[in-house]
């Protein structure tokens, strides 16, 4: 064998290797470029969930605390009770109001009644001595007495019903009544306010609250965390026009980047999030440079998610891949 021969079989196989390479190369960006073309992916995605401050809708001193940092709770749970001393005795207070205007009440319809019963007699009375006058039975002076009588019980059952009827024809006695009850009604919340419920399952977190404490209505003592959780992944504009509500999301989370989670969209923010923040961008300057713009895009999970082996929180880094082709 020459040597020449010798020369071209190593450089026949680096003219194999290097067209092989090409070729595979090329067959990889082809699949790349298909598979990439049947998705969108962002890494501007988070967790959400729903965070509510919880706070006393009353003030006064905090006489229990059921609760501690990281808590599970269930909806309806108590989880702090403020002393109620004072919000009893105002209640006490207009249940004995409220009862005192019911009592004068019926003594007024009571009294109305019975003196429309006087009047009823007084009124026989003047008939039959006016016509005893008439006969000369009776002296003027006798008339004149039981006119006397008449007039004055009128008066009486006039104003017995002023006390109950006022100028519209509603009661006045029903009228203050209803007021009375409306403030022990109130005064009976204020004391169910002293104790203070979970609105729903979730978790206690920035616990600021403890016995002995006085706080005020509105006060936050803590925050609840939903167990709900969805994805809020902020797409460039040019990727939401393939999207639509329903769509397939492949989903992994910064926390455990080996599994695979499934999704699907569930709404499509109709605003820029740049629009629909406090200080929107005005574009009408001389300046203006065009930007990409992001558009929020919701994901719900669409698998039961084991929490004691994901703990997935608020805030967490996601990146979901949006299936937009089959």
């Amino acid at each position: 064998m020459s040597a020449e021969e010798n020369i071209e079989k190593p450089n026949k196989k680096k003219k194999i290797i290097i067209i092989l390479s090409i070729a595979a190369i090329i067959i990889a960006s082809i699949l790349y470029y298909l598979n990439a073309i049947k998705y969108q992916n962002t890494d501007d995605a988070y967790i959400e969930t729903d965070l509510v401050q919880i706070s006393p809708r009353v003030s006064g001193q905090i006489e229990e605390i059921y609760i501690s940092d990281n808590q599970r709770v269930k909806a309806g749970d108590v989880v702090a009770k403020i002393d109620e001393t004072d919000y009893k005795v105002k209640l006490e207070q207009a249940q004995a109001m409220y009862e005192k205007a019911l009592y004068s009440q019926k003594v007024a319809k009571a009294n109305l009644e019975a003196i429309n019963t006087e009047i009823s007699a007084a009124e026989k009375d003047l008939k039959r001595y006016k016509n005893l006058y008439q006969a000369g039975a009776v002296s003027q002076q006798v008339l004149d007495s039981a006119q006397t009588r008449y007039d004055g019980t009128k008066a009486k059952l006039l104003a017995a019903q002023e006390d109950i009827l006022s100028s519209s024809n509603d009661k006045v006695a029903d009228a203050n009544l209803r007021v009375l009850k409306a403030q022990r009604d109130q005064a009976k919340l204020y004391l169910d306010y002293t104790t203070i419920t979970a609105p729903f399952d979730g978790t206690v977190t920035n616990k600021n609250v403890d016995k002995g404490k006085f706080v005020q209505a509105g006060q936050p003592l803590f925050a609840l965390v939903s167990d709900d959780i969805w994805i809020v992944a902020n797409y460039k504009e040019n990727q939401v026009g393939k999207m639509k509500v329903g769509q397939d999301v492949e989903i992994r989370i910064d926390a455990y980047p080996n599994k695979k989670f499934k999704g699907k969209i569930d709404s499509i923010q109709k605003a820029s999030g740049a629009k629909s923040s406090l200080f929107p961008p005005e574009n009408a300057v001389g300046s203006f440079v065009k930007i990409v713009q992001r558009i929020p895009v919701k994901i719900v999970f669409t698998e039961e998610i084991d929490r004691n082996e994901y703990n997935i929180v608020a805030g967490m880094s996601v990146e979901p891949k949006v299936r937009v082709k089959q």
